[in-house]
């Protein structure tokens, strides 16, 4: 049994770093102990739906995954809902500068700027409009389902965040929130509101520094309402001899999983 995991840098960034995908604290590799699945999660900094989706559509090793996922869970669009004042493009082109000090140049410079231009924008665009995410995520749901019809999915709704970088700014996520929940009912997909689970642990300060990714108390919330949602539709159960129990099962029981959804 294996659980699909597609998402952004929130699935593999603890409280100081980024981590390898089988750091066992993650929140997907969390879910996957609690259900007592193999977890296969694909991700990368800054994935928004549209990053996702090319994934599906390119990467050979998404594709051996997906042969045998029993589960999909999307963790990705909540890069999208972001201020996003200079196209993405921009960002994602920087390395590729030469010679390397113009490219150096380039990022202290994009990230000293960054948050004056959200400020001067007033947080906008976002990363990606909200009908191009949903179009991608139903993409991404059509291409899974095709091939593996019984494997329920889960979506993961946008995050909050005290990003200095983004100046603090966040105006795009009630659209996203909101296209995405209409999507995901018209889908067949369940939703996890991950704010109410994480508001406090990283408005508070209690995350990693950047203000964005978690620590590891809200991985492990997080990992455990997933893992309640896909073992609520009854086609994901535990397997093997563990019994699915969570690491810390007291942490969130499934009904207030269920009244945060």
């Amino acid at each position: 049994m294996t659980l699909l995991v597609l998402g952004d840098s929130l699935s593999f960034h603890g409280p100081r770093t980024a981590h390898p995908v089988d750091e066992p604290r993650l929140w997907p590799q969390v879910a996957g102990a609690c259900l007592g699945t193999t977890t296969d999660l694909h991700a990368g900094l800054g994935w928004t739906a549209r990053h996702a989706w090319s994934a599906v559509r390119t990467d050979p090793r998404v594709w051996a995954s997906v042969r045998t996922a029993d589960a999909l869970v999307l963790g990705v669009g909540g890069m999208d809902s972001l201020p996003s004042p200079l196209p993405t493009a921009v960002r994602e082109l920087i390395p590729v500068l030469r010679p390397a000090p113009l490219a150096a140049r380039a990022r202290r410079l994009y990230r000293d700027r960054h948050a004056r231009l959200v400020r001067l924008s007033r947080g906008r665009p976002t990363a990606l409009p909200p009908a191009e995410t949903v179009r991608c995520l139903e993409q991404i749901r059509v291409a899974v389902t095709t091939l593996r019809p019984q494997a329920p999915v889960v979506l993961l709704l946008p995050s909050v965040h005290r990003s200095p970088l983004y100046a603090g700014a966040h105006p795009g996520r009630s659209a996203h929130v909101d296209a995405m929940r209409t999507w995901a009912a018209s889908s067949g997909v369940r939703t996890l509101d991950v704010a109410p689970l994480v508001v406090e642990h990283v408005l508070g300060g209690h995350g990693n520094p950047d203000g964005i990714h978690w620590g590891w108390p809200a991985h492990r919330v997080v990992g455990e309402a997933v893992a309640r949602l896909l073992r609520a539709e009854q086609r994901v159960v535990p397997s093997g001899t563990g019994g699915g129990s969570c690491p810390h099962d007291e942490a969130l029981t499934w009904e207030d999983a269920a009244q945060q959804s």
